[in-house]
C-alpha cells in the first residue's frame, strides 16, 4: 500500500516554503510557489501559526468523479495520479475537492495535483510533514 503525506506537525512550521519551492522545482520545473501542490499560508495574520492545504489522498476522490476526461485514475495508497495528457483542463476536478486540496497550473492548463512523492517532506526544515501508511480509521 503507498503513503500518503500528512501535516501533523504543523505548530514547529516557521513558513520558509521551502516545501512549495521544491513541489514546484520537482513536480512542475519551477520555482513559483504558485505551482506547488501543497499550501502552506498564516492563519491569524503575522502572529498566526501555519497551516497546510494538501490533498487527502482519499480512498474514493471526488476529484476522480468529476473529472470527464478521465485523467485522474485511483492511486494506491489514496489519491489520484493525472495523466495530462488525457487533460483539457476544464476544472471539475478543482471544484469538486472538498478541501481545496486541488489547484490549477494556468500556464500549462492542467490540475495540480499531489502524487504524496515525499519530496517535500525531504525539504521540510522542522518535520512538520510525513508520508505515513494510512490506517483503516483515516
Amino acid at each position: 500500500m503507498g503513503k500518503v503525506l500528512r501535516a501533523r506537525e504543523m505548530a514547529k512550521c516557521i513558513g520558509c516554503l521551502s516545501c512549495m519551492i521544491m513541489c514546484s522545482a520537482v513536480n512542475q520545473q519551477s520555482h513559483s510557489v504558485q505551482k506547488s501542490c501543497i499550501s502552506i499560508r498564516t492563519y491569524g495574520g503575522m502572529e498566526g501559526r501555519f497551516i497546510e492545504t494538501v490533498c487527502a489522498g482519499c480512498a474514493d476522490p471526488a476529484c476522480a468523479e468529476a473529472c470527464i476526461a478521465s485523467a485522474l485514475k485511483l492511486r494506491p495508497g489514496g489519491g489520484v495520479l493525472l495523466s495530462k495528457e488525457k487533460c483539457f483542463g476544464c476544472r471539475r476536478c478543482v471544484q469538486a475537492c472538498p478541501i481545496g486540496a486541488v489547484g490549477f497550473d494556468e500556464d500549462a492548463g492542467n490540475p495540480l495535483i499531489c502524487r504524496h512523492c515525499g519530496v517535500c517532506v525531504s525539504f521540510c526544515p522542522h518535520g512538520c510533514l510525513s508520508l505515513v501508511e494510512l490506517s483503516v480509521k483515516e
